[in-house]
């Protein structure tokens, strides 16, 4: 059994878990989200919590105990609280701003890169330094995160590009002269 599967999901007040057949959507005061799950994957709800069941101890289902109850638990966390990543530009001359809905990068490069995110998605640019990704689902807010970094990862010599705000840049020495 899976560790992290047997852990039953506590369920907040104001949280509606609904299960059909193979699809779980999870609502809230946020919104709500809906997550596939393998057909032999059984959930089971008991006073405010709600538990992944696999059907054997086989590796595949094991894997899959573990991966389903972490993904069921990031739905009720995102559609009570949302899931938030911070974003750090370094650089002379490096800005990021907000024009209607979209993002407006200047990065050093010739040309400005315009950033539409998705829908669900919304973005802040609280300094033109600092950008904030907030949403309720925890893998997209994630994946256009690390998005905006590749626009200009940050370099080992001089740190400049875009960061993640928690992030350590390891640093490499220059040449030395001779």
């Amino acid at each position: 059994m899976s560790r992290v599967g047997k852990k039953p999901i506590v369920i907040p007040s104001g949280v509606d878990i609904k299960v059909e057949k193979s699809l779980v959507t999870v609502s809230g005061t946020k919104g709500s989200l809906s997550q596939k799950i393998h057909a032999d994957m059984k959930l089971e709800s008991k006073e405010g919590e709600i538990t992944v069941i696999s059907p054997n101890n086989s590796k595949y289902f094991r894997s899959l105990h573990g991966l389903y109850r972490s993904l069921i638990a990031n739905m009720v966390e995102g559609v009570t609280n949302s899931f938030e990543k911070k974003l750090e530009i370094v650089g002379v001359g490096y800005k990021a701003e907000m024009k209607n809905q979209t993002l407006n990068l200047q990065l050093g490069y010739s040309h400005a890169i315009v950033f539409q995110p998705p829908k669900e998605i919304e973005i802040k640019a609280e300094t033109p330094t600092n950008i904030s990704i907030s949403g309720i689902d925890k893998e997209l807010v994630g994946q256009v995160a690390a998005k905006i970094r590749s626009f200009r990862p940050p370099e080992p010599y001089k740190g400049k590009g875009i960061k993640y705000a928690n992030e350590q840049i390891r640093r490499k020495a220059g040449k030395t002269a001779a």
